[in-house]
Formats: C-alpha cells, sequence, structure tokens
C-alpha cells in the first residue's frame, strides 16, 4: 500500500503553542477516512527516533491507519518549555491533540495511543482523563506506580540511573531545533530552552517517599478512571514488568497483556529474542476496538507470557530459552503460593528451622557488581553474570537438587524476621537458580530501604536491635527451575551499582527460623492454552548510512592500594553503542558518546562517587551543533551533592553554558 509521509505539521494548542508532528497516512485516507494511532513523546520525531518511528508508524499505515508521531511542548521541534516528566500541561495537550486528529478530514473520528517507556506512561495517564475520540490504549514498559517502579528509585532506595537518565535528558533537551522545521527563530528558541532547563537529577532526587509528586500520574491511584480497553506490554529482562501484572488485575476494562523475554526494545526488536510479530498484535488490538473487527484477541488469553529456562551466565544475551504460556485470566488460579523455610545451616526447605539462632550479615558496599543493568536495553555485557561473585557478600539459602521441575510466573516474596545496627539500612534479595554446572543465574530481585518496610509514603527510622518482620516482594519473573537445579535465596546490604548506598555500613541479623520464601508455582496441570505470535514485520525502513560502527565498554575492577572498587560503561557513537549514523532523507548526522565511572570503598558508603560525561553532536552541512555535559553525585551522612555543567556549541562557537550544583537532604536513605 503507498504510503503519504507528512514531514511536519503543526498543531495549535489553545493558548497559541504549536506543536510538531510527523503523520503516515494510508493511500485513499483524505477520501476515505481511517482510525488513527497516537505516539506523544519528547524524543524529536525529525532526527532522535526517526529510525524506529519509520518502520513501525509505517506499518500501521500500511494496514489501513493514520499514524501520527508527536514532539511533545519544549521538546524537538515543538515549542513551549518542557519543565519536567508527566505534568497536567503534558496530558492537557495530549487531550487537545487528540481532539485535532479526530477533526481531520482522514480521520473516522476513532484514535488509538501507544507507547514506550514515557509515552507508555502518558498512555495511561491520558486514558484516566477520558477523551471521547481515544478508544483503546496499547502501553509498553510503562507503570501505575512512578516510584515505586520508574527510574528514580526502587524499593525505596535511589537509583543511580536518576542521575544517568536525568544526564541525558540534560543533552536531549539542550539539542537545536531543525531549522528546516522551525525557520529563523530556531537559534534564539534553543538557547531559550537551554537557558529554562530544568536540573532533572536533582529535581527528582529531592522526592523521597511516594509524596504528591509522584501520586500525580500514578494511576493506581483511581483504577476506575481508565475506561477504555487496555494492552500492556512487559519484557524480563527490562525494568517496568511489575506494573503487567498489577494492570491486569485491577483494571475494570478489557484488558490483555503479553510479557516476553526482552529489555527495553518493541517486542518486534525484541532482545534477547525470541522477537515477536508485535506490530500484527497491534493491527489486531487496533482493528478490534478501532475498526469494529473480530480479529480473536479477545477471546485469547489475558496473559501470555514467556517461560524463561535457565542459560549460561553471560552478560550479553541475545536469545533467551523457554516458551511462552497463556492464562485465561489474571490473577490465574493455575498458579498458588508454594513455601519454602531459610534455616540456619543454609538450607532452603520445606521443613522450618526448630533454632531461634540469628545470622548476621554487612555486605561490602560494591556487592552487585554481577547484577547487570536496572534497565536491558538489549546491548551487550547489560545482563546479570555469574551470582557467585556477589554470593560471598550475603546470606545464601539453598535447596537440595529439585526432583522434578517447578515452574512460576509472577511475583515471588520474602518474608524475614531481622533487626538492624542502624536507624538507616537496605536489603538486597536475589532468587537464583543454581545450575549442575555451579554457576549461578539470577532469575529475579529486590531491594528495599527499610526504613519504608511498611510502604512508600511515610518511612520510619529502624529501631537498632529490634526485631521487624519485614516483607520483600521480588519483581515479577516466569522461569522454570530444571529438575537437578537448585533454588537459592540471597540476602545483602548493599546492591552497588545499581542503587546509591544507605548512609551507614548496617549489619542485619536474620532469624531463619521465622523466616520464609514464597514462590508463584505455576501447576503442572495447568491448561496448556496455545500461544504463538506472527515472525516479526516491519514496515518500510529509513534510510540511513553507518558512518561509524560504534563502540561499548563495560568492566569492573578494584584498586588494592587505594581499596577502590570502580564501575565503567562507555557507548561510543551511540548511546548503547550504537555508532554514528546518518539519516540520509534529511541529511542529518548524530553521534553521542556517554561515560559512566562509578566508585566505592567497600568499607565506607560515604566514599560512594558516580561522574557521568557525555557529548552529543549532531547536524548536517551548514548546521552542526555539539552538547557537553559533566554530572557528578557524592553523598555525607546528611545531604546529597549534584553538581553538573553543560556547554552547548554551534559549529565550533561556544552559544551558551549552564552550572548546577545543588545540596539535597537526605531523608532516611
Amino acid at each position: 500500500m503507498s504510503l503519504e509521509v507528512i514531514e511536519n505539521t503543526w498543531i495549535t494548542m489553545r493558548d497559541g503553542t504549536r506543536l510538531a508532528a510527523r503523520i503516515w497516512l494510508p493511500a485513499g485516507a483524505r477520501s476515505t477516512p481511517v482510525p488513527a494511532v497516537l505516539e506523544y513523546i519528547p524524543y524529536r520525531k525529525r532526527d532522535g527516533t526517526r529510525g524506529r518511528d519509520e518502520a513501525m508508524h509505517g506499518y500501521f499505515a500500511q494496514n489501513g491507519y493514520a499514524a501520527i508521531r508527536v514532539d511533545m511542548r519544549g521538546s524537538g521541534d515543538s515549542e513551549g518549555h518542557l519543565a519536567d516528566e508527566y505534568l497536567k500541561l503534558e496530558q492537557d495537550d495530549a487531550l487537545e491533540v487528540i481532539d485535532w486528529i479526530a477533526a481531520q478530514d482522514w480521520c473516522s473520528g476513532n484514535v488509538g495511543m501507544m507507547g514506550k517507556s514515557w509515552s507508555g506512561f502518558n498512555c495511561l495517564q491520558v486514558a484516566a482523563r477520558r477523551p471521547p475520540a481515544l478508544k483503546a490504549i496499547l502501553t509498553a514498559y510503562s507503570t501505575d506506580d512512578r516510584f515505586r517502579d520508574d527510574i528514580h528509585f526502587m524499593g525505596g532506595c535511589l537509583l543511580n540511573d536518576n542521575l544517568w537518565w536525568g544526564s541525558i535528558m540534560l543533552a536531549y533537551q539542550s539539542r537545536p531545533l531543525d531549522p528546516e522545521i522551525a525557520g529563523e527563530a530556531w537559534r534564539d528558541r534553543w538557547l531559550e530552552r537551554i537557558e529554562n532547563l530544568p536540573f532533572f537529577p536533582a529535581l527528582w532526587a529531592a522526592h523521597q517517599s511516594y509524596d504528591d509528586y509522584w501520586k500525580h500520574g500514578s494511576v493506581q491511584e483511581d483504577w476506575s478512571a481508565i475506561q477504555c480497553p487496555v494492552m500492556v506490554i512487559g519484557g524480563w529482562a527490562d525494568s517496568y514488568t511489575n506494573s503487567v501484572p498489577r494492570i491486569l488485575e485491577h483494571l475494570k476494562v478489557p484488558s490483555r497483556g503479553i510479557i516476553g523475554p526482552w529489555g527495553h526494545v518493541y517486542p518486534h526488536d525484541g532482545v534477547p529474542g525470541p522477537a515477536i510479530g508485535f506490530l500484527q498484535e497491534a493491527v489486531r488490538w487496533w482493528d478490534h476496538w478501532l475498526k469494529g473487527i473480530d480479529t480473536g484477541i479477545m477471546d485469547e488469553p489475558q496473559m501470555k507470557a514467556f517461560i524463561n529456562d535457565a542459560c549460561p551466565t553471560s552478560g550479553t544475551r541475545t536469545s533467551q530459552p523457554g516458551r511462552w504460556v497463556g492464562e485465561a485470566n489474571w490473577p490465574s488460579p493455575a498458579i498458588s503460593p508454594a513455601l519454602f523455610h531459610l534455616r540456619a545451616d543454609g538450607s532452603l526447605s520445606d521443613k522450618q528451622e526448630t533454632s531461634d539462632a540469628a545470622l548476621s550479615v554487612c555486605s561490602p558496599q560494591d556487592h552487585g557488581r554481577a547484577a547487570g543493568e536496572w534497565m536491558g536495553t538489549g546491548c551487550a555485557g547489560e545482563m546479570p553474570t555469574d551470582q557467585r561473585l556477589d554470593d560471598g557478600g550475603s546470606l545464601n539459602f539453598v535447596t537440595a537438587p529439585l526432583q522434578a521441575d517447578i515452574e512460576i510466573l509472577g511475583a515471588p516474596e520474602l518474608v524475614l524476621r531481622l533487626s538492624a545496627d542502624a536507624p538507616v539500612a537496605q536489603i538486597a534479595v536475589r532468587l537464583c537458580d543454581v545450575l549442575p554446572s555451579g554457576e549461578v543465574l539470577r532469575v529475579s530481585y529486590q531491594v528495599l530501604n527499610l526504613t519504608h518496610r511498611d510502604g512508600h509514603e511515610n518511612p520510619a527510622p529502624l529501631e537498632p536491635g529490634k526485631a521487624y518482620d519485614v516483607k520483600v516482594t521480588l519483581s515479577a519473573c516466569g522461569h522454570r527451575f530444571a529438575k537437578g537445579h537448585r533454588i537459592q535465596v540471597s540476602v545483602g546490604t548493599a546492591y552497588w551499582p545499581i542503587i546509591w548506598p544507605a548512609p551507614y555500613a548496617a549489619a542485619l541479623s536474620v532469624v531463619p527460623a521465622r523466616s520464609t520464601l514464597s514462590l508463584p508455582l505455576r501447576s503442572p496441570e495447568a491448561a496448556q492454552v496455545p500461544v504463538a505470535f506472527q515472525p516479526p514485520a516491519h514496515g518500510p525502513a529509513t534510510p540511513m548510512s553507518q558512518l561509524d560502527p560504534g563502540l561499548m565498554l563495560r568492566q569492573s575492577s578494584f584498586d588494592h592500594l587505594t581499596g577502590t572498587a570502580t564501575y565503567v560503561t562507555e557507548g561510543r557513537g551511540g548511546l548503547f553503542g550504537e555508532g554514528i549514523v546518518r539519516f540520509d532523507e534529511i541529511g542529518t548526522e548524530i553521534c553521542h558518546n556517554l561515560r559512566r565511572e562509578l566508585t566505592v570503598r567497600p568499607e565506607d558508603p560515604l566514599s560512594a562517587r558516580y561522574v557521568l560525561t557525555q557529548s552529543y553532536e549532531m547536524g548536517r552541512d551548514g548546521w552542526r551543533s555539539r552538547i557537553e555535559t559533566v554530572t557528578e553525585m557524592t553523598s555525607d551522612l546528611d545531604s546529597f551533592f549534584i553538581s553538573g555543567h553543560l556547554i552547548a556549541f554551534e559549529g565550533e562557537t561556544e552559544m551558551a553554558q549552564r552550572d548546577w550544583s545543588e545540596t539535597i537532604p537526605r531523608r532516611l536513605i
């Protein structure tokens, strides 16, 4: 099917601000209107996501949909100011955009909204605003709880990716507007954007509990607000999977969920594989809800999930062995808790420990070097490696070799009777598969700031020496522990470089006799509902040239003279080592270099230091820019210290400079 691609059109908001949109129309849409699918994000339609957009939105247009990709206010070539994530103004603009789309002569009046990550979040948030034309959404790698399951905090602990993502946003939001779209005012608007740039990492780090800041945009606050059908997508190697079962459980509208083995990429490009025909699934979803065609999708299982099998513990994983299963309803009656008892001899058993003896653990501050990345994206070296590297710094409880396969699907839970010797302490829990070879494969994990033991809204300090019963809900997972393998649960007190250390090197005392592990056991007799997907499909590819292959570096080291552990990652050419590319249709070249260096001394949590250096170069003949940033974070007992330095160049001429230095009080974190 031939397509009409509109490189840019303006959508004018009520206040006069113009948002930039790129549109794909199927042949004949201007005479016979069609439904529309909107993706609404701040990542630059012109040159930021062009390589992904063409193949996805072009596919939708080939299948009879108008596809609209809009740059949010203050991003890309859109006018205005982007002050933060997920603001009410962002939602208000989306409502106007949807009304505009529905009123176009090429639109039938039915609109769907889709996206992943940021645009997956705002799909849910906009659906909760109930615009009349919005008939269904498809949300991938998103969350219903902005504090518990986003890139800023995890279990009440500050994620180191808060600085990473905040720094990237500084570079992203400092990119110049394209003169071919923005016109002669591009330079003035660019400099104005830099002048008003928020210091994102400090802005987010200042909100250290589930306050009104995080409640805004967390759709769990009112599930009933969403009244259109929802398809939700997750991946086991991603960091936004926990919301999938929660959304399916709590929504009262028609819903379907898919969780595959993937990282933070759309499933038709999914890594680790197998990738699936996600675009075909999306079209089936849109056909049902936007065209009224019975595609059979609502007769299929509410949850389709990939059950991982054990695999080698390599940090690079391009494919994942396992199989697809289907659950007709979620929560599934085929899944029930299987209880294991922790024992003082380090075993995990169906028999409860009789002694009240306590075991002590105080992990080194670099505990977690085998963790991999908080968010998998399909790049080299990011997956968790052999957990034996971290087992030496944790309490480990392991079963005897299994006499039969055990298949789990859902969120494991660990209940611990414990005490701490400090008012603020962390716990890091890992669920692992011990292979017959001795390798230890991480299946799931979770961290918890123990001052958040009773919830994230009102943290309370620990009373040193006092015993608490603490429940840690691990991240949802799907895994088959094979016969002859062993199940291990491990408890540590740090998880670097995933989370920032607690202010004290706290020791925990754990009472195994009062501690249990509950696994979401999927019954061997569960109905074997066939689950199959078509092979991955793509629309027309974006004409691109690879100018440099790029490089990804990842290493950890220990200096035995200074006693410092160092973790370094570096992407050259692209954020994840993709290399330098040129979008041939518009002649624009992109190069993004980013280096992270995290250091800590194992005995001293206050020695932690994180430095992130990046450069972002883009342009074509006659129009070139470069953004350079350095951000740094340290802390003492009472405060976080976050600084940033940014320089913007047009060609080799310095055009703007910004400096930030923030001191943020630590509030039980």
